[in-house]
Protein backbone atom coordinates (compact mmCIF):
# COMPACT_ATOMS: atom_id res chain seq x y z
CA UNK A 1 0.00 0.00 0.00
CA UNK A 2 1.07 3.58 -0.61
CA UNK A 3 2.95 5.57 1.75
CA UNK A 4 0.78 8.05 3.60
CA UNK A 5 1.22 11.56 4.60
CA UNK A 6 1.01 13.26 7.77
CA UNK A 7 -2.67 13.72 8.28
CA UNK A 8 -6.09 11.76 7.87
CA UNK A 9 -9.88 12.38 6.73
CA UNK A 10 -13.17 10.44 5.90
CA UNK A 11 -15.57 7.49 4.51
CA UNK A 12 -18.19 4.95 3.53
CA UNK A 13 -19.75 2.27 2.24
CA UNK A 14 -22.45 0.75 -1.15
CA UNK A 15 -22.36 -0.33 -4.19
CA UNK A 16 -23.43 2.23 -6.94
CA UNK A 17 -23.84 0.99 -10.27
CA UNK A 18 -25.61 2.88 -13.47
CA UNK A 19 -24.79 4.51 -16.92
CA UNK A 20 -24.44 8.39 -17.34
CA UNK A 21 -27.18 8.32 -20.74
CA UNK A 22 -28.45 11.21 -22.50
CA UNK A 23 -25.83 13.50 -21.15
CA UNK A 24 -22.25 13.95 -23.36
CA UNK A 25 -20.54 10.39 -22.14
CA UNK A 26 -21.22 6.90 -20.62
CA UNK A 27 -20.28 6.31 -17.30
CA UNK A 28 -20.20 2.89 -15.64
CA UNK A 29 -18.23 1.38 -12.99
CA UNK A 30 -16.49 -1.26 -14.92
CA UNK A 31 -13.73 -3.44 -15.02
CA UNK A 32 -14.83 -4.54 -11.23
CA UNK A 33 -17.69 -6.66 -12.42
CA UNK A 34 -20.16 -3.93 -10.93
CA UNK A 35 -22.60 -2.86 -14.27
CA UNK A 36 -25.87 -1.99 -14.26
CA UNK A 37 -27.07 -4.95 -15.01
CA UNK A 38 -25.20 -6.75 -11.64
CA UNK A 39 -25.84 -3.73 -9.26
CA UNK A 40 -29.03 -5.43 -7.74
CA UNK A 41 -27.47 -8.84 -7.08
CA UNK A 42 -24.37 -7.68 -5.01
CA UNK A 43 -24.05 -6.26 -1.67
CA UNK A 44 -20.54 -4.71 -0.39
CA UNK A 45 -21.23 -3.09 2.85
CA UNK A 46 -24.05 -0.09 2.58
CA UNK A 47 -25.25 0.48 -0.97
CA UNK A 48 -25.80 4.37 -1.98
CA UNK A 49 -28.54 3.26 -4.48
CA UNK A 50 -28.64 5.78 -7.43
CA UNK A 51 -30.35 3.31 -9.12
CA UNK A 52 -33.56 3.82 -7.29
CA UNK A 53 -34.39 6.97 -8.58
CA UNK A 54 -36.47 7.35 -10.49
CA UNK A 55 -35.19 8.30 -14.53
CA UNK A 56 -35.68 11.66 -14.69
CA UNK A 57 -34.47 12.37 -10.94
CA UNK A 58 -32.01 10.14 -11.67
CA UNK A 59 -30.74 11.96 -14.88
CA UNK A 60 -30.58 15.29 -13.33
CA UNK A 61 -28.57 14.09 -10.30
CA UNK A 62 -25.48 12.60 -13.10
CA UNK A 63 -25.74 16.37 -14.51
CA UNK A 64 -24.63 18.11 -11.87
CA UNK A 65 -22.06 15.67 -10.73
CA UNK A 66 -18.54 15.74 -11.80
CA UNK A 67 -16.16 13.20 -12.05
CA UNK A 68 -12.72 13.03 -11.09
CA UNK A 69 -9.78 10.76 -11.30
CA UNK A 70 -7.01 10.24 -8.75
CA UNK A 71 -3.52 7.97 -8.75
CA UNK A 72 -2.42 5.34 -6.93
CA UNK A 73 -1.29 7.01 -3.63
CA UNK A 74 -3.00 10.23 -3.63
CA UNK A 75 -5.16 11.60 -1.15
CA UNK A 76 -8.73 12.39 -2.04
CA UNK A 77 -9.07 14.72 1.03
CA UNK A 78 -7.87 14.80 4.80
CA UNK A 79 -9.19 14.23 8.04
CA UNK A 80 -10.18 17.66 9.14
CA UNK A 81 -10.40 19.80 6.21
CA UNK A 82 -13.78 21.51 5.38
CA UNK A 83 -16.26 19.41 3.71
CA UNK A 84 -18.39 20.19 0.83
CA UNK A 85 -18.49 17.30 -1.20
CA UNK A 86 -19.94 13.69 -0.97
CA UNK A 87 -17.88 11.22 -2.85
CA UNK A 88 -19.31 7.82 -4.82
CA UNK A 89 -15.94 5.79 -5.86
CA UNK A 90 -16.66 4.64 -9.21
CA UNK A 91 -14.02 2.87 -10.15
CA UNK A 92 -10.62 1.26 -8.22
CA UNK A 93 -10.19 1.04 -4.26
CA UNK A 94 -9.18 3.63 -1.70
CA UNK A 95 -8.27 2.90 2.23
CA UNK A 96 -9.88 5.15 5.14
CA UNK A 97 -7.95 5.88 8.08
CA UNK A 98 -7.45 8.52 10.90
CA UNK A 99 -4.31 9.54 13.50
CA UNK A 100 -4.57 9.02 16.97
CA UNK A 101 -3.54 11.52 19.27
CA UNK A 102 0.17 9.63 19.58
CA UNK A 103 0.87 9.41 16.09
CA UNK A 104 -0.24 6.53 14.89
CA UNK A 105 -2.33 5.79 11.99
CA UNK A 106 -5.59 3.62 12.36
CA UNK A 107 -6.94 1.89 8.99
CA UNK A 108 -11.03 1.84 9.46
CA UNK A 109 -12.15 0.52 6.15
CA UNK A 110 -11.26 -0.25 2.65
CA UNK A 111 -13.20 0.73 0.23
CA UNK A 112 -14.34 -0.47 -3.64
CA UNK A 113 -16.58 1.00 -6.37
CA UNK A 114 -19.89 1.74 -5.24
CA UNK A 115 -18.71 2.86 -1.93
CA UNK A 116 -20.31 6.68 -0.92
CA UNK A 117 -18.31 8.82 1.93
CA UNK A 118 -18.27 12.13 2.71
CA UNK A 119 -22.00 12.01 3.10
CA UNK A 120 -22.00 14.33 6.18
CA UNK A 121 -21.15 17.61 4.59
CA UNK A 122 -24.11 16.94 2.81
CA UNK A 123 -26.58 18.06 5.80
CA UNK A 124 -23.86 19.45 8.12
CA UNK A 125 -22.83 23.08 6.97
CA UNK A 126 -19.74 23.13 8.76
CA UNK A 127 -18.43 20.08 8.96
CA UNK A 128 -14.69 18.83 9.41
CA UNK A 129 -13.78 15.71 7.29
CA UNK A 130 -13.57 12.84 9.70
CA UNK A 131 -11.01 10.36 8.38
CA UNK A 132 -8.44 10.56 5.86
CA UNK A 133 -9.28 9.09 2.18
CA UNK A 134 -6.50 7.28 -0.03
CA UNK A 135 -6.33 5.86 -3.04
CA UNK A 136 -4.89 2.32 -3.27
CA UNK A 137 -4.93 1.63 -6.79
CA UNK A 138 -6.10 4.47 -9.52
CA UNK A 139 -9.48 5.75 -8.56
CA UNK A 140 -12.33 7.86 -10.38
CA UNK A 141 -15.45 8.74 -8.24
CA UNK A 142 -18.16 11.22 -9.16
CA UNK A 143 -18.16 14.43 -6.84
CA UNK A 144 -21.84 16.15 -5.41
CA UNK A 145 -21.26 19.57 -3.88
CA UNK A 146 -23.35 20.30 -0.86
CA UNK A 147 -25.34 23.29 -2.31
CA UNK A 148 -26.27 21.21 -5.64
CA UNK A 149 -27.41 18.22 -3.14
CA UNK A 150 -29.53 20.19 -1.10
CA UNK A 151 -31.07 21.75 -4.31
CA UNK A 152 -32.16 18.53 -5.00
CA UNK A 153 -33.50 17.27 -1.70
CA UNK A 154 -35.66 20.42 -2.46
CA UNK A 155 -36.84 19.40 -5.29
CA UNK A 156 -37.06 15.63 -5.09
CA UNK A 157 -38.46 13.82 -2.18
CA UNK A 158 -36.56 10.56 -3.71
CA UNK A 159 -33.21 12.34 -3.24
CA UNK A 160 -34.05 13.17 0.51
CA UNK A 161 -34.91 9.68 0.74
CA UNK A 162 -31.94 7.99 -0.55
CA UNK A 163 -29.76 10.06 1.69
CA UNK A 164 -31.52 9.05 4.80
CA UNK A 165 -31.93 5.63 3.60
CA UNK A 166 -27.88 5.48 3.59
CA UNK A 167 -27.29 7.00 7.12
CA UNK A 168 -29.68 4.70 8.28
CA UNK A 169 -27.98 1.51 7.16
CA UNK A 170 -24.28 3.60 8.49
CA UNK A 171 -25.87 3.70 11.98
CA UNK A 172 -26.78 0.22 11.46
CA UNK A 173 -23.35 -1.08 10.21
CA UNK A 174 -21.84 0.76 12.92
CA UNK A 175 -24.22 -0.46 15.82
CA UNK A 176 -22.86 -4.09 14.36
CA UNK A 177 -19.36 -2.89 14.28
CA UNK A 178 -19.65 -1.89 17.82
CA UNK A 179 -21.45 -5.22 19.25
CA UNK A 180 -18.75 -7.35 17.20
CA UNK A 181 -15.69 -5.40 18.78
CA UNK A 182 -17.54 -5.82 22.49
CA UNK A 183 -18.59 -9.38 22.20
CA UNK A 184 -16.67 -11.18 19.44
CA UNK A 185 -13.29 -12.93 20.29
CA UNK A 186 -10.26 -11.28 17.85
CA UNK A 187 -9.93 -14.63 15.94
CA UNK A 188 -13.35 -14.23 14.08
CA UNK A 189 -13.14 -10.14 13.58
CA UNK A 190 -9.98 -10.67 11.61
CA UNK A 191 -11.82 -13.80 9.85
CA UNK A 192 -14.72 -11.23 9.22
CA UNK A 193 -12.36 -8.75 8.08
CA UNK A 194 -10.74 -11.11 5.62
CA UNK A 195 -14.13 -12.12 4.05
CA UNK A 196 -14.84 -8.34 3.51
CA UNK A 197 -11.61 -7.22 2.17
CA UNK A 198 -12.09 -10.70 -0.46
CA UNK A 199 -15.54 -9.08 -1.80
CA UNK A 200 -14.22 -5.09 -1.91
CA UNK A 201 -11.40 -6.83 -4.04
CA UNK A 202 -14.14 -9.15 -6.68
CA UNK A 203 -12.47 -12.21 -5.12
CA UNK A 204 -8.82 -11.47 -6.53
CA UNK A 205 -5.41 -10.46 -5.00
CA UNK A 206 -6.37 -7.98 -1.75
CA UNK A 207 -3.68 -5.63 -1.32
CA UNK A 208 -3.99 -4.81 2.30
CA UNK A 209 -1.09 -5.28 5.00
CA UNK A 210 -1.59 -7.55 8.06
CA UNK A 211 -0.89 -4.22 10.02
CA UNK A 212 -4.20 -2.76 8.20
CA UNK A 213 -6.30 -5.90 8.91
CA UNK A 214 -5.31 -5.32 12.76
CA UNK A 215 -6.42 -2.20 13.19
CA UNK A 216 -9.73 -2.82 11.22
CA UNK A 217 -10.37 -5.84 13.16
CA UNK A 218 -9.64 -4.47 16.58
CA UNK A 219 -6.35 -6.54 17.33
CA UNK A 220 -2.91 -6.92 17.07
CA UNK A 221 -0.46 -7.96 14.51
CA UNK A 222 1.10 -10.88 15.40
CA UNK A 223 -2.97 -12.23 15.99
CA UNK A 224 -3.61 -11.41 12.63
CA UNK A 225 -0.28 -12.79 11.59
CA UNK A 226 -1.31 -16.76 13.60
CA UNK A 227 -4.82 -16.67 11.83
CA UNK A 228 -3.79 -16.24 8.54
CA UNK A 229 -1.04 -18.61 8.59
CA UNK A 230 -3.63 -21.50 9.79
CA UNK A 231 -5.83 -19.65 7.14
CA UNK A 232 -3.22 -20.76 4.92
CA UNK A 233 -1.84 -24.14 5.86
CA UNK A 234 -5.46 -25.05 5.90
CA UNK A 235 -5.77 -23.78 1.90
CA UNK A 236 -7.81 -21.41 2.44
CA UNK A 237 -5.45 -18.45 2.03
CA UNK A 238 -2.37 -17.81 -0.17
CA UNK A 239 -0.05 -15.06 1.42
CA UNK A 240 2.03 -13.02 -0.59
CA UNK A 241 4.01 -9.78 0.41
CA UNK A 242 1.53 -7.64 1.32
CA UNK A 243 -1.73 -9.42 0.01
CA UNK A 244 -3.47 -12.56 -0.12
CA UNK A 245 -5.68 -14.30 -1.83
CA UNK A 246 -8.79 -16.38 -0.78
CA UNK A 247 -8.62 -19.45 -2.96
CA UNK A 248 -11.63 -20.90 -0.65
CA UNK A 249 -14.68 -17.94 0.11
CA UNK A 250 -16.70 -20.91 1.31
CA UNK A 251 -14.71 -21.80 3.98
CA UNK A 252 -13.78 -18.85 5.26
CA UNK A 253 -17.28 -17.93 5.31
CA UNK A 254 -17.83 -21.26 7.49
CA UNK A 255 -14.59 -20.14 9.60
CA UNK A 256 -15.76 -16.61 10.80
CA UNK A 257 -19.96 -17.67 11.65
Amino acid sequence: MPGRPALAAVHHDQVVCFQRTGISYVLQAEGNGVTANTCGQREAGVRFDLLGLEEPVRREVLAVAVSRRFARGVVLFHEGEAGGSLHVLMRGRASVWVTTPSGDTVTLNVIGPGTAFGELSLILPATERTATVQAIEPVETLVLQRAEFQRLRRSYPSVDRLLVDYLAAQVRRLSERLTEALCIEARTRVLRRLLDLNLVFDNGPVSVTQEEISTMAGTTRPTVNRVMQDLAEAGIVELGRGRFIVVDPAALAHEAR
